[in-house]
Parts: structure tokens; C-alpha cells; sequence
């Protein structure tokens, strides 16, 4: 294992067989959003999964570490995070599963080809564009705000993409919730699943975990909330299992 790291990035370690993750020192960095996505995603040894908008491929990478997924590819336009994504495959010795490409979530389609993947996962940008001024070529810009792709660009392009019959997994901000499933279903992705992430106790909702099948029948489960620390401000249970600091049994 040997790692390419430039002079403004760090080197973390995931915590996970053994796995680190590259990231800029000065610039977007994964946090739990990305941790609890791939822990709700479900891949088989048959299956190929696409993650659009991989940023530092860390869903790719937890993804490989955490399911039997056949093969794992990472869509990023930034061609510097890009580069960094992929010298973090190379250092974990995982080119025989992950891929990164350079591109736009608006040509996923183009790129890959129609009903080209079993999966497809998604961290997008949450933050409409007009909600503050932002720099549109700031790397954290790109990656909070819908500066290169909104929400209806992340959805139509991975109905375009997913097989019949396909699973979309996406994580994203509560207040989004409506636009999320009315777009999913205008895309032929019906919601299936939906769970919120609540802090602590008693407060609302921080994030939700939406996952969706390509061309599935009406029938919507939300599962019991994810709640992330106790009153006492320590994890939960659950928690650290997502984190991988407790094992499940």
C-alpha cells in the first residue's frame, strides 16, 4: 500500500480494513452524510455501482470495503479531486474494483451508456443555487451548492443509467424531502425506502437516506429514525456501528 500525497492534502485513516482516504486540506472533506449512505447501500458480487458525484471516491472506496459489489465507479468533474480519488484506489490496492471518471452528472448518459448499472448512489450537492453568495469555482462551492448540477440533472441522469429494475440509493437534507420523491417518481424511480438521521433525541432531522427501484411498483417503508448521539452526547449503538467502531453483534 503507498500513497501519492501532495503538499495540500492529508492522508486519513477510514477506520476499515485498513482503508485511508486522501482529501484537501483546504477543501470540501466527506463527513457523516457519506458514511451513512454507504452503510444503507446494498450491492451482491453481480452487481456494478455508480456513484455520481464521488468527490474523494469515499463512497466508492467504503462501498468495496463494506459489500461483494462486482465492480464500483466514481463520476467526478472536478479533474483535481478527480486525480486525488483515484491515487486513494491506487494507494488501497482497489483498481480491480474502483474506477474514477472524469465528467459531468449531466452526460452520465452519454458517458455510460442507457440501463448501464445495477446501482447507482448518489451524495449530491444540497443547497439550491441563490441561497448565499458562493464562488462557482470554489471546490467546496461545487461540492454544497447546485452550481454544476441540480437535483433534477442528479435524478434524471440516473434513471438514464440505471437497468430495469435497478436501485438508487441518495442522501440529502430533509427540507428537500418533496422535491426528492416527486422527482424521483417523474423519472420512473419509485421511493421505496426512507429513513430520517436525527442528531440527538427529540431534535428534527439532519439528513434523510432515500433509496429508490427503476420502474417499481407504488409502496413507500420509512424505517425507524438513525439517531446519532444520546442525550448525553455520546454515540449511540448504532452509531458507532456505522462508524465501524463497534462491531454488530
Amino acid at each position: 500500500m503507498s500513497f501519492v500525497v501532495l503538499p495540500d492534502e492529508t492522508l486519513e485513516d477510514l477506520q476499515i480494513n485498513g482503508l485511508f482516504i486522501l482529501q484537501k486540506k483546504d477543501s470540501f472533506r466527506f463527513g457523516m452524510d457519506a458514511v451513512l449512505l454507504s452503510n444503507f447501500v446494498t450491492a451482491h458480487q453481480n452487481q456494478n455501482v455508480l456513484d455520481l458525484g464521488t468527490g474523494t471516491g469515499i463512497i466508492p472506496v467504503l462501498i468495496a470495503a463494506k459489500t461483494n459489489a462486482k465492480s464500483i465507479t466514481g463520476l467526478e468533474i472536478q479533474p483535481d479531486i478527480a486525480d486525488m480519488a483515484r491515487r486513494s484506489v491506487s494507494g488501497n490496492n482497489l483498481n480491480n474494483r474502483i474506477t474514477i471518471k472524469t465528467g459531468d452528472i449531466k452526460e452520465a448518459g452519454s458517458i455510460f451508456g442507457a440501463a448501464t448499472y445495477d446501482i447507482v448512489v448518489t451524495n449530491p450537492p444540497y443547497t439550491k443555487v441563490g441561497s448565499g453568495n458562493v464562488n462557482p469555482k470554489d471546490s467546496k462551492a461545487i461540492s454544497r451548492h447546485e452550481l454544476c448540477c441540480n437535483l433534477t440533472d442528479v435524478l434524471t441522469n440516473s434513471s438514464v443509467v440505471l437497468k430495469p429494475q435497478g436501485w438508487f440509493f441518495m442522501v440529502h437534507r430533509p427540507e428537500r424531502l418533496t422535491d426528492i420523491l416527486v422527482g424521483m417518481r417523474k423519472v420512473r424511480i419509485e421511493p421505496k425506502l426512507l429513513r430520517m438521521v436525527c442528531p440527538c433525541p427529540g431534535k428534527a432531522p439532519s439528513l434523510i437516506l432515500v433509496k429508490g427501484l427503476k420502474n417499481g411498483k407504488p409502496g413507500l417503508k420509512i424505517l425507524p429514525d438513525l439517531v446519532v448521539c444520546d442525550d448525553a452526547g455520546n454515540y449511540t449503538k448504532e452509531a458507532r456501528i456505522q462508524y465501524s467502531m463497534d462491531s454488530e453483534v
